[in-house]
């Protein structure tokens, strides 16, 4: 099961012959679009001499010190990681949710392997079980975050060398709990498998509450369990710095060290002045809170505007709606693009079909909140309408 096209180009090819009844308002793409920090350029600047020589493929020791520094404060963890686990550099985390794989399989090598992942899913993960020949496993949920175990074939489990867990998840976003990762622990313990936590959304919450619990937060309480768990974060929803490209993968020493090795020799260094914005973006605190008072800001509107219709719409963590819009959400799509001209993703587009079973993004629309407030309460206003409104026959 391996899909060649990006729900983005099927998306195109939907709307490809379609004029929108709008001036256009695109939510299919979770690019971020808030102003970046202010302090990005005179960074680069400083450091401009540094895109000569090659850089380090374990990172400056300002990345190292500025990324550690983060962990540490984040999930409160009192040098506990810096004593006990390791981090590289990556050149966005895509690039680590895929080489990863690779290094799995090599560490657990299994027969037969499999990858398991939640469905919906992030295309990546998909596609590092098509990287090395492993066979894929969408798992269900039973309406939180959490797989239903008991769908998936005790042969697939006992073959999986690695488990996508996305917290919060897109697109639902749902946040992990302790109580989540340790029973995530307790199956990954059962069944041999590493668990790849792509915290990509973990500092796009909502203010009024509880940050997401991180897996190293949970992972300190049992410290077994860190030899199975590979952490992936980025800069690109945090700092809205999507097009830099530089995030981290973080994980026990040893498991990283392997990691590492395979990516000195298939991966690209991260350049060393963009390392030095990171250490300074992942310094400053205040842009970040900014950042999240402005999709609260969206989410109030949407809220206001659709939750008549559709129920309350605000998720625990992520920039995305996830409307369960009671209809084909492929034609949803369109009839939203030409009535309205909002353009977003139908969420058959982004979930697998199982086997004699039903893709769980039948009938859902992914609408991303990543546009200015104008622009977006417009496109919710229009949505709210149409939906008002019955199909035309």
């Amino acid at each position: 099961m391996f899909f060649a096209q990006s729900p983005f180009e099927r998306l195109r090819a939907l709307l490809a012959d379609v004029a929108p009844g709008a001036k256009p308002a695109d939510l299919a793409v979770g690019n971020p679009q808030h102003p970046q920090p202010a302090f990005v350029g005179e960074v680069i600047a400083r450091n401009i001499a540094g895109f000569g020589p090659y850089p380090p493929i374990g990172g400056t020791a300002n990345f190292q010190r500025a990324v550690h520094d983060f962990i540490d404060r984040r999930y409160r963890l009192d040098g506990w990681f810096r004593e006990t686990g390791a981090l590289v550099p990556l050149n966005g985390s895509r690039e680590g949710l895929f080489l990863a794989a690779v290094s799995a399989r090599d560490l657990l090598q299994k027969t037969a392997p499999t990858i398991l992942f939640a469905n919906p899913f992030y295309q990546t993960y998909i596609a590092g079980a098509h990287g090395i020949g492993a066979e894929p496993v969408p798992m269900a949920t039973s309406g939180g975050i959490l797989p239903d175990w008991d769908s998936v074939p005790a042969g697939a489990l006992d073959r999986a060398i690695a488990y996508y867990f996305g917290s919060p998840s897109n697109p639902e976003g749902h946040a992990a709990t302790r109580e989540d990762w340790h029973a995530v622990f307790d199956r990954a313990e059962r069944h041999d498998f590493l668990i790849f936590a792509d915290e990509c959304y973990s500092e796009i919450y909502r203010a009024d509450r509880p940050a997401p619990t991180g897996v190293l937060e949970a992972a300190r309480e049992r410290p077994e369990t860190l030899p199975r768990i590979v952490v992936f974060n980025s800069l690109s929803k945090r700092s809205n710095l999507a097009g830099m490209r530089v995030g981290y993968l973080a994980g026990a020493t040893a498991t990283v060290a392997a990691i590492r090795e395979f990516r000195n020799q298939a991966g690209p260094q991260v350049p060393t002045p963009l390392q030095e914005v990171a250490a300074a973006v992942y310094d400053d605190e205040d842009h970040v809170v900014a950042n999240r008072a402005l999709y609260d800001e969206k989410f109030a509107d949407a809220e206001r505007l659709l939750a008549p219709r559709f129920g309350s719409v605000t998720p625990q963590g992520g920039f995305f709606l996830w409307l369960d819009v009671e209809e084909d959400d492929e034609a949803a799509a369109l009839r939203l693009w030409r009535e309205a001209g909002v353009r977003c993703v139908p969420g058959s587009y982004l979930a697998a079909t199982p086997k004699g079973g039903v893709n769980p993004g039948k009938g859902r629309l992914r609408l991303a909140l990543v546009a200015d407030a104008a622009v977006t309460r417009t496109a919710l206003a229009r949505i709210a309408e149409m939906f008002a409104r019955a199909p035309a026959a």
